[in-house]
């Protein structure tokens, strides 16, 4: 089964991409920063991912766990990456202004970023943003938060080759399907990873007699070019998670501005595509640890 989908812009940047380039509109810019740059249906108030679906699936049934099979994820020609002020990234509270970056994807495995003189080359892993089924509770639902069923989790490990296990809450299970980021780091720290439109290709299965309480997943072996040359590691700590994760942002920010000549907003976004959060530890009273991993393959040629 195939799953066309737009990103988060609505295909908006896709049809202006073919129209005239990246010569955008700066009413477009703003709201592809702000995460919704077109009109699209509201949930609960919220602006909602544009998500294909929902698909009955014939015989699941509550208590069923919905076995998803990735078999391909593909990237749309263009995709971009935001922040602004007051948005959701991890600190759009130091964002100067609205910007969105642009990726040229047509390579179909990697892409360049390119900004201020300086260039690294991202590999392209593909995987949907959002994937999950519907939940039993009465709606409606935003698609923001995800949940015991899936969701919005932004997995990137969820690339062709994984399989994924959703909890069954309703019948028909109600697979729904969107938001494709052609790369993204741990954390998505911008609010944004790499939005493109995509197709996402799945084969569908059922597993009886085992309740989840949560998705699981299972990963293929990962190529690892991006990584294979070390990392450069900052770190955070403070007795609050999401503080030590600013702490360890902020300085990984830092080294991108002092080694490479980066601008904040530059870096910031860099770092949304390809710089993976981790806690690193949550037992040491009273701070915890968060490492935050600029891979080097990032520079290799």
């Amino acid at each position: 089964m195939r799953f066309g989908t737009l990103d988060a812009s609505y295909g908006r940047v896709a049809r202006q991409v073919a129209a005239g380039g990246l010569d955008l509109p700066d009413d477009l810019r703003a709201l592809i920063a702000a995460g919704a740059s077109a009109p699209g249906p509201l949930t609960g108030g919220q602006p909602g991912h544009p998500l294909t679906g929902p698909v009955y699936v014939e015989g699941a049934r509550p208590g069923d766990t919905l076995v998803v099979e990735l078999l391909e994820v593909r990237t749309g020609d263009w995709g971009w990456t935001g922040c602004r002020p007051g948005g959701i990234g991890l600190l759009d509270d130091e964002v100067p202004g609205a910007h969105t970056h642009f990726w040229d994807l047509r390579a179909g495995t990697h892409t360049d970023f390119l900004a201020s003189g300086f260039r690294a080359r991202l590999p392209l892993a593909p995987f949907p943003g959002v994937i999950g089924v519907a939940p039993a509770a009465p709606g409606p639902h935003p698609t923001a938060p995800p949940r015991q069923v899936g969701g919005n989790m932004d997995v990137r490990q969820l690339v062709a080759g994984s399989t994924l296990y959703l909890p069954v809450e309703v019948p028909g299970a109600l697979l729904s399907v969107g938001d494709v980021h052609a790369a993204q780091g741990d954390g998505e720290v911008s609010g944004t990873g790499i939005e493109t439109d995509g197709e996402v290709t799945v084969r569908l299965g059922l597993r009886r007699g085992r309740a989840l309480t949560m998705p699981e997943l299972r990963t293929p072996p990962e190529p690892t070019p991006l990584w294979s040359a070390g990392a450069y590691v900052t770190t955070g700590h403070a007795p609050e998670l999401l503080e030590a994760a600013r702490h360890a942002l902020r300085g990984m920010l830092a080294h991108l501005g002092e080694e490479y000549g980066l601008g904040f907003t530059d870096a910031y976004i860099l770092a949304s595509a390809c710089v993976d959060l981790r806690v690193s530890q949550i037992v040491d009273a009273p701070h915890y640890t968060v490492s935050a991993l600029l891979p080097q393959g990032l520079f290799a040629r």
